[in-house]
């Protein structure tokens, strides 16, 4: 059934990630599983070797609140429904026991109808605030059995039409039932089916099935055409772990409750495959047992254990010594590169990235090139910096009255005799500080910039002028990642740095113009990584500025990327740390593509309207960020 029930999605239909992650985080909440993840998929799911539940795409184009509840709906029975209250011992068993069953995908979906069904009901129970919820995915799911009630009918799929009958006869009452000729075929299944309001148990479920498959064998001898239900796929290919041969005994320990519900087999999955990465796993990977240790010297294996040396098999010798193992060479990355595990998100545990200043060119055409740039460029910098300066001296000069200390005001005397708590001081504002403000600047450094990577320079060297004449910290760096070295198991990815942070007042003109175009694009890393940057930094305001000229690509980043960026940026807004979004094409983006941008960055996006206009747009977004500097002092 697993390879019936691929869900493949053949558009680039984008659910809001902001709203995913919202999901999610409830998801995480309701479940008490901080590594749980979401997808959307055709049928809801639950995958725990990815460590992912999906909600179902039934969902989309729908009103806004059928669609928002319509997917809560999913959540509450996936996390607090079959999360604890199916029992997983009893469906393998239901596997094994109709695997030569002619009709055992019929079988199998009826229990999980069922199931939804017993299920729906408990959540209600617990938290009463999701009625409403599942009084809509009632609703909505009734409208939809009824019309492939009909389909199935005149397409003689006659299977697949009981299963749409017993979802009405269990949700919307056996005296509502469609009647046709082949509905009569169905009658017999009510009277055993009647039962589904006393179910307590998975085990309840399934024998209901048993008593009800004999009614239907009557009429049916072809198994379901089409999936209803695909929550079950993964889970015994989930539940197979191997055991060594040797261990009995003492040394197996309590297995009779492994794995009972689907949350122990989340926790276990995540156990083996997620928490324990280190060195002490790195061979193979075998299911632990609750038993006696076999050594009293036996010590927990650690995450950051190296392995320092490997015995020698074969007779014992006291002469023999430890080998250093070559193991760890071989495993070592290349000086300067490092990995970025999960500190940098999920989607990118197998990035290795390295960061290295840009090479400058030396070229005299490309530096005649920046200087021309820079003499075009020179009366908005200057006019820039002019007005900043004359704001700030301003506010030095202007005087603060109605203090309680300071320099007595002469002509506020009379206050002292008239007002119970006189304020007759005034002080002069003390010299302007620096602005407390540093700047973080990231560039896609795609293939897809390359038709553009002179505006692109531009923009950058005016972004430069402008905060090191205001004498503000910044960072500029290049991003980009190795397309046709990357793989499932490592994707390199590499930044370039034009101006670090420590460089301060340095002119970095010749880096600027040595940018160039490379591969992918992996914004959500990105992002994280500047953040790291960023949040250690004193200043009171700090930006994080991303020049792009589309959405991330990168390898097997594109679904995952969108929703990779927003996280992103609202992990970065979590530090204080404003996150800002200059779009780069040479046209207009379109309605889609800004609607996706608003997605992922919220309002704090800006689109140039042509090539040529980058300059200018970075121009008033650096006016607008310095004046509320400005204005905070």
């Amino acid at each position: 059934m697993a390879e019936l029930s691929r869900f493949i999605q053949f558009n680039n239909e984008q659910i809001d990630p902001r709203q995913m992650l919202h999901y999610e985080q409830l998801a995480k909440a309701l479940a008490n599983a901080p590594y749980l993840s979401i997808t959307e998929r055709q049928l809801i799911e639950m995958r725990p070797q990815e460590q992912q539940i999906a909600i179902s795409v039934f969902w989309r184009h729908r009103d806004e609140e059928t669609m928002n509840l319509g997917r809560l709906s999913d959540l509450y029975l996936l996390t607090t429904g079959f999360w604890q209250e199916f029992e997983v011992d009893d469906w393998l068993t239901l596997e094994e026991e109709i695997k030569d069953y002619p009709l055992k995908k019929l079988f199998k979906q009826l229990v999980l109808l069922v199931e939804e069904f017993r299920l729906m009901d408990g959540v209600v129970e617990k938290r009463p605030g999701t009625f409403k919820a599942f009084q809509i995915r009632r609703n909505t799911y009734i409208d939809s059995h009824k019309h492939r009630f009909e389909v199935n009918c005149q397409k003689g799929f006659v299977a697949d039409a009981l299963v749409n009958y017993l979802y009405l006869a269990a949700h919307e009452g056996m005296m509502k039932l469609p009647q046709n000729e082949i509905s009569e075929k169905f009658e017999s299944t009510l009277y055993p089916f009647q039962q589904i309001y006393d179910m307590k148990s998975t085990n309840d479920s399934i024998n209901l099935i048993y008593r009800v498959m004999p009614y239907i064998e009557e009429s049916i001898t072809k198994d379901l055409m089409l999936n209803y239900y695909a929550l079950m796929d993964s889970i015994p290919e989930a539940a197979k772990f191997h055991e060594h041969k040797g261990v009995k005994g003492q040394e197996c320990g309590n297995q009779k409750n492994a794995k009972a519900t689907i949350e122990q087999l989340f926790r276990t999955w995540h156990r083996e495959t997620q928490e324990e990465t280190g060195v002490h796993l790195r061979y193979e990977l075998e299911r632990g047992n609750a038993g006696k240790a076999l050594s009293q010297e036996a010590e927990e294996g650690q995450d950051g254990n190296e392995i320092s040396e490997e015995g020698v098999g074969g007779t014992p010798n006291s002469n023999t010594t430890p080998q250093v193992s070559s193991f760890n060479d071989a495993k070592k990355l290349p000086r300067g590169k490092r990995q970025a595990g999960k500190d940098y998100g999920e989607q990118n545990a197998n990035v290795v990235f390295e960061e290295k200043r840009i090479e400058q060119t030396k070229d005299i055409q490309v530096l005649t090139t920046l200087a021309t740039w820079r003499a075009a460029q020179a009366p908005n910098v200057k006019a820039l910096t002019t007005e900043f300066r004359k704001r700030l001296a301003q506010k030095e000069i202007a005087k603060r009255e109605h203090l309680s200390k300071g320099r007595l005001d002469s002509s506020k005397l009379v206050n002292f005799l008239l007002e119970d708590r006189p304020k007759l001081f005034y002080q002069k504002n003390a010299p302007a500080k620096p602005l407390d403000a540093v700047f973080g600047l990231l560039i896609d450094g795609s293939a897809s910039m390359l038709d553009k990577m002179d505006e692109t320079k531009k923009a950058v060297l005016l972004f430069h002028d402008v905060l090191r004449q205001m004498k503000i910290p910044h960072e500029m760096v290049s991003f980009y990642e190795d397309a046709y070295e990357a793989t499932t198991e490592i994707q390199p990815n590499t930044f370039e740095w034009l101006h670090k942070l420590e460089d301060g007042q340095k002119d970095s003109g010749a880096a600027i113009m040595s940018l160039k175009a490379h591969e992918d694009n992996r914004d959500g890393f990105a992002i994280r990584w500047m953040t790291k940057r960023l949040k250690h930094r004193d200043e009171k305001h700090r930006f994080l500025l991303v020049f792009s000229d589309g959405e991330p690509s990168a390898f097997e980043y594109a679904q995952n990327g969108v929703k990779d960026t927003a996280e992103a940026v609202l992990e970065a807004e979590k530090q204080n740390i404003q996150v800002l979004h200059l779009f780069l094409n040479t046209e207009m983006p379109g309605e889609e593509q800004l609607q996706l941008f608003h997605m992922i960055y919220g309002t704090h996006t800006v689109a140039a309207d042509s090539v040529e206009k980058f300059t200018d747009v970075t121009l008033r977004l650096l006016r607008k960020m310095i004046s509320l500097v400005i204005q905070s002092q």
